[in-house]
């Protein structure tokens, strides 16, 4: 997916194979994709980036600047080497970026367009759910972004959908499943959240998850166009460039949802309490370690780096944490492009740059820590990859704070999302509409 500001080059995605207009999100300049374009090449509507101001409000003032931040040192233990595959589960789904389960055998993917499809035993087994004339794409990475089944939904059979509108915001809405475990009640849509996102078509977020405490998390991008122009990374009174925390199971007057009371800045002057964390400038892709609780974001850079943040459930999952953007780009000043703040802002813990011409990526796809039984070796491995260069890495789930990613495979494909089976098994979606599962 090309991106307009500088050279080709904008977000993960726009798949031409079948005009898939993608959604992810893209860092800022640098050439098209390593691996063969889709038939019909890339598009993109994203409009020039520019250079953002300065700005904060976030209570954290600059204090003595500091030098750009070295890069992250190896784990002092690094994983031993493993050998993976990619095995094709099946194709035909052409505007697939990710999948959710629901606790049972089924896959629920989600096209982009607005439809969530069942893949059950290797086969497409119907549409789930059709929004598509509820959901805006227009724009490269607007659309039905993403999907969380309640974890009670067995009993209640509620799930949550997250997409653009006409206007540009971005709607979380809670949904029902019909008397037919296979269907949706269209009906049943309750609007929980607009975010406003009128101004520019990018940086929109993806995934929804629910976290070990049972509350809903929203990644949300900052705003779109390049470098923050809004400086909405650092503020606190808008709900872009964030983690959201939303308890889903109760509701306050105005509300459908309830702001849990332990939210770093619920009931603060000014600042939203439905904010987590921020400092993000678009979490496309983040998950829960279903073994450990740990909170693993994938947060797509700018110019020159991508980035993975880490939060254990033993620190409290990242609560208030400040990721840096747009002062900086993963450990490196970018806003002043050097002698930044560092004081306060959370290091990823692990960052690659892009290269010569996105040899090595342009935006960060985040995957899932393996918890899976089919394949031992691979137990307690955070697995990533990148939309441009198809390449994938791994990190040590339980390892140093600071790592270099396990270069995996190289597969050349254009990697639009993952997913993770009710088994702990893990899911891509890839060039050409395919589903793969990593062995």
């Amino acid at each position: 997916m090309p991106r307009p500001d500088r050279k080709p080059r904008s977000v993960p995605f726009a798949l031409a194979a079948a005009a898939l207009s993608l959604v992810l999100v893209a860092a800022c300049g640098s050439t098209q994709p390593t691996s063969s374009p889709p038939t019909g090449g890339l598009t993109s509507v994203l409009p020039p980036e520019t250079a953002s101001p300065a700005a904060s409000d976030a209570g954290t003032s600059p204090e003595a600047s500091a030098t750009s931040p070295a890069t992250p040192v190896a784990a002092a233990t690094p994983l031993p080497p493993v050998k993976i595959s990619l095995a094709k589960v099946v194709g035909g789904l052409p505007r697939a970026i990710g999948l959710a389960n629901a606790g049972d055998s089924r896959l629920f993917v989600i096209d982009q367009g607005g439809k969530i499809l069942i893949v059950d035993g290797g086969a497409v087994k119907g549409t789930f759910l059709d929004i598509s004339s509820r959901v805006s794409t227009n724009g490269s990475e607007r659309g039905l972004l993403g999907l969380a089944f309640h974890p009670n939904y067995a009993s209640n059979g509620r799930f949550f959908v997250r997409y653009t509108v006409s206007s540009g915001d971005v709607r979380i809405s809670e949904f029902h499943v019909s008397v037919d475990p296979n269907k949706a009640d269209l009906t049943s849509e309750k609007v929980l959240v607009n975010v406003p996102h009128r101004t520019q078509p990018n940086h929109n977020g993806g995934t929804i998850a629910f976290g070990p405490d049972g509350y809903l998390y929203i990644g949300t991008g900052d705003g779109g166009g390049g470098g923050d122009p809004y400086s909405n990374g650092q503020k606190l009174s808008v709900l872009l460039g964030k983690m959201l925390r939303l308890d889903v199971d109760h509701a306050t007057p105005g509300h459908n949802y309830a702001v849990p009371s332990d939210n770093p800045f619920a009931g603060q002057a000014g600042k939203l309490g439905e904010i987590w964390a921020f400092g993000l400038r678009n979490p496309y892709g983040f998950s829960f370690d279903r073994a450990t609780g740990d909170l693993w974001i994938a947060d797509v850079g700018q110019d020159h780096w991508e980035e993975v943040d880490r939060a254990t459930k033993s620190d409290g999952l990242g609560r208030g944490a400040n990721y840096g953007w747009s002062v900086m780009e993963a450990t490196h000043c970018f806003n002043p492009a050097s002698r930044c703040s560092t004081a306060g802002k959370v290091r990823p813990v692990a960052e690659y740059n892009h290269g010569a011409g996105d040899s090595v990526g342009c935006s960060i796809i985040g995957g899932f820590v393996y918890r899976g039984s089919a394949h031992p070796e691979l137990v307690g491995r955070y697995f990533y990859s990148d939309y441009c260069s198809g390449r994938i890495w791994d990190l040590a789930a339980g390892g140093s704070s600071s790592q270099t990613g396990q270069l995996l495979l190289s597969p050349h494909l254009n990697v639009f999302g993952w997913g993770e089976g009710a088994d702990g098994e893990l899911y891509l979606l890839a060039t050409g509409g395919v589903l793969y599962n990593l062995v």
